[in-house]
C-alpha cells in the first residue's frame, strides 16, 4: 500500500484546534518554563532533593544510551544540576511546592539517535515528554507506568519499531499521545479508544488492525489513524464522538463499506477526510447535520449515487473533495465546488 503523507493543508487547521483546545494546559507548560528559568532551585536544594537525584541518575543512564548527538545537545548535561541541562525543566513538584523536580522534557528535532532507558521511570513528576524528529529507536520503557502525572507524550518522527507500546495503556493523566511516522507494527489494542485523551496521532506506523466497537468511545477532539492497514468499516459508535471530535482524518488505509448514517450527528466535526481507501455506497443523507464541516475530503473511494444537494447548504464548507469516485448526475450546484468528468467518475474540488 502506498503510504500517503497527511497533508499541511490538513495538518495547519487540525493543529490549530489542537492547541486551542489544550490552550490552558499550554499556559501551565510557559509558566513551568518560566519558573525553570528564573527559579532555579538553591545549592542546598539540589544537595538534599533526593528527587533531583534521582533525575541525574535517570538522565546519565539515558547518555549511556545515547549514539549520536550531532548537535550536541546534551554537552551541559554533566554534574548535579539537572535543572540547567539543555532540554530539561523543573518546577515545583505537584504534590509539594517546596520540592524541586523535573517536570518537563524538550528534545525535539536534535537529531538525536540511541533508545530509551528503562531509567527514565525515575522521572516520576513528569508533565510533558517531547522527542519528537530524532532518530531514537527500539520500544518505549515499561517503567512509563510510573510516569503518574505525564499529561502529553510526543515520541513521533524517530525510528522506534516492535508492537503497540501497551505502556501508554497504564498512564493515568495522558492526554495528548503523538507516535506518528515511527515503525511500530501490528494489532493496535481496542482499549485505546477507552483512554481519555484529547488528541490522537498514531498515522505513519505498520499497524494492521480494526476499528472497534468501541471506537465511538474516545472522547479526543483530534485524530489522525491515516496510513496504517485498517481492515472493515467506521463503527456506528462513532456517533459517541459529537461531544468533542473536531477533527479525524483516516486517510489511504484500506477502510471499506459504506459510511454509517449516524455520522450526521458529528455536528462539531470540522475536518472529515477518508479519502484512498476503499469506501463504497451512497453519502449518507444524514450528512446534513454536520453543520461545522469546513473540509470534507472523500477523494479516491468507490462511492456512488447522487452526491446529496444538503452538502451544498453545510455553511461552513470551505474544500469538498469527491474526486475519483463513481458519483452520477445531476452534480450539486456548489459555489466550492467545480464539476469535471474523469472517464466515470466525478470530482469535486
Amino acid at each position: 500500500m502506498h503510504r500517503y503523507e497527511v497533508s499541511m493543508t490538513q495538518l495547519k487547521p487540525l493543529m490549530a484546534s489542537y492547541y486551542l483546545d489544550l490552550l490552558i494546559h499550554w499556559v501551565f507548560i510557559v509558566v513551568i518554563l518560566l519558573i525553570s528559568l528564573k527559579l532555579k532551585p538553591l545549592e542546598s536544594q539540589k544537595l538534599n532533593n533526593p528527587r533531583l537525584m534521582q533525575a541525574h541518575a535517570a538522565l546519565e543512564a539515558w547518555t549511556h544510551c545515547m549514539t549520536s548527538d550531532p548537535n550536541k545537545i546534551t554537552s551541559t548535561w554533566s554534574g548535579p544540576n539537572v535543572c540547567n541541562y539543555t532540554g530539561i525543566y523543573c518546577a515545583p513538584a505537584p504534590d509539594d511546592s517546596t520540592i524541586f523536580t523535573v517536570a518537563g522534557i524538550d528534545l525535539k528535532n536534535a537529531n538525536i539517535s540511541g533508545s530509551l532507558p528503562e531509567d527514565l521511570g525515575l522521572l516520576t513528576d513528569l508533565d510533558f515528554f517531547h522527542i519528537n524528529s530524532n532518530r531514537f529507536t527500539g520500544p518505549l520503557p515499561e517503567n512509563f507506568t510510573k510516569l503518574a502525572y505525564l499529561y502529553e507524550l510526543d515520541i513521533s518522527f524517530n525510528q522506534f519499531s516492535g508492537p503497540f507500546p501497551q505502556v501508554v495503556l497504564a498512564i493515568p493523566s495522558l492526554r495528548y499521545l503523538d507516535i506518528r511516522f515511527n515503525n511500530f507494527a501490528g494489532d493496535v489494542p481496542s482499549s485505546l479508544f477507552d483512554l481519555k485523551l484529547d488528541a490522537l496521532f498514531i498515522n505513519n506506523n505498520k499497524f494492521q488492525f480494526s476499528l472497534p466497537q468501541n471506537f465511538g468511545n474516545s472522547p479526543v477532539s483530534v485524530m489522525i489513524l491515516s496510513n496504517n492497514d485498517i481492515k472493515g468499516s467506521i463503527p456506528s459508535s462513532v456517533a459517541k464522538m459529537k461531544d468533542t471530535l473536531n477533527e479525524i482524518i483516516i486517510s489511504n488505509t484500506g477502510l471499506t463499506g459504506p459510511l454509517p448514517q449516524e455520522i450526521g450527528y458529528l455536528d462539531k466535526v470540522t475536518v472529515f477526510d477518508v479519502s484512498f481507501n476503499r469506501l463504497e455506497g451512497e453519502l449518507p443523507g444524514t450528512m446534513q447535520g454536520m453543520k461545522s464541516l469546513e473540509q470534507l475530503v472523500l477523494k479516491h473511494n468507490n462511492f456512488s449515487g447522487v452526491v446529496p444537494t444538503s452538502i451544498c447548504m453545510l455553511p461552513k464548507l470551505k474544500h469538498f473533495d469527491c474526486s475519483n469516485n463513481y458519483f452520477h448526475g445531476p452534480f450539486p450546484k456548489c459555489p466550492f465546488i467545480k464539476r469535471k468528468h474523469n472517464p466515470g467518475k466525478f470530482m469535486g474540488f
